[in-house]
């Protein structure tokens, strides 16, 4: 059955005052788009009752970083940094497009991957990707429920820090908190016992572009911060699934001690990956084809754009 042509957005309140303000550039974008191909487009509250119901609502519906409900409805969200968004049937970052997509090593158009690596190394980070060294320790930046060992995962959190000390004896091992995460008193006492029987282990938080500057590696479920490592020209070993996983050793392909084997050995082409991860797979919003690859997400879905 034909449905009406309306989009409904659903936003937390800040998200959504922006919106109707036609202060969120993204969101503007995709409502002109969508307002061009003769949509009506509404702003709602992301709350549980209006979610509850838009299952009974005709018309298209995008959610911000939440799964979409139904086969009519897409999610939106930011790829790391901005200017960069994705547009998506699935919430999971693994489940995207670009994580099913083989990255082309061998189409990579050398001098504008280069200048683009350069430019994002200075703009995200200024000079520091310039001063690097490998000082002799592993980076492990947490995230959230560290004794919880959930399904996109190779084991829990702290299983994955005791792996480090196991497959890597000699160096020293630095796992930082999240500073935006709440952990509960048995995650940090899970934490000082480990670090109490193992002196190789030091847990600090946040401080994470000193610790991309002087790490030999990263591993990681699958934090940003290692792809944000990417810049700093540092491997990595993932222990979860994620759309950045195509130049990391990971653990669910590998198997652990593999991974660890050729961390050190891998040398990705930083540049070629992060160009095509963003400029091509990923929706620029600052450039003049955002639009079209915008309009071009939605007729991907089905949108009768």
């Amino acid at each position: 059955m034909d449905q009406p042509k309306i989009l409904r957005f659903y936003l937390h309140e800040q998200l959504r005052r922006r919106a109707l303000a036609g202060d969120h550039n993204f969101i503007r974008k995709i409502a002109k788009i969508a307002e061009n191909a003769q949509f009506r487009v509404e702003y709602l509250s992301d709350t549980p009752k209006e979610r509850q119901k838009a299952s009974s609502l005709e018309g298209y519906f995008m959610f911000h970083m939440d799964d979409p409900i139904y086969d009519r409805s897409l999610t939106f969200r930011r790829v790391y940094h901005f200017p960069f968004w994705a547009i998506e049937s699935h919430a999971k970052r693994w489940e995207w497009r670009v994580a099913q997509t083989g990255f082309p090593a061998d189409e990579v158009q050398r001098a504008e991957a280069d200048t683009f690596y350069q430019f994002w190394q200075k703009r995200l980070f200024g000079d520091a990707p310039q001063s690097t060294d490998r000082e002799g320790f592993v980076y492990v930046p947490l995230q959230g429920k560290l004794l919880s060992h959930r399904s996109f995962q190779h084991c829990s959190p702290i299983d994955m820090v005791k792996h480090v000390l196991t497959h890597d004896p000699d160096r020293r091992v630095i796992a930082t908190l999240h500073p935006k995460e709440d952990y509960s008193q048995a995650e940090m006492d899970a934490l000082t016992t480990l670090a109490r029987k193992n002196p190789r282990l030091t847990v600090k938080t946040g401080d994470m572009v000193r610790m991309l500057q002087g790490c030999d590696y990263v591993v990681s479920q699958n934090s940003s911060a290692a792809f944000d490592g990417y810049f700093f020209g540092k491997p990595a070993i993932l222990f979860g699934h994620i759309d950045f996983h195509h130049i990391a050793a990971n653990t669910h392909d590998l198997g652990i001690s593999q991974a660890f084997a050729q961390v050190l050995h891998m040398k990705p082409d930083y540049a070629g990956y992060l160009h095509w991860f963003w400029q091509t797979m990923s929706i620029n919003a600052g450039r003049p084809e955002a639009d079209e690859k915008i309009r071009q997400s939605l007729i991907n879905a089905g949108w009768p754009m």
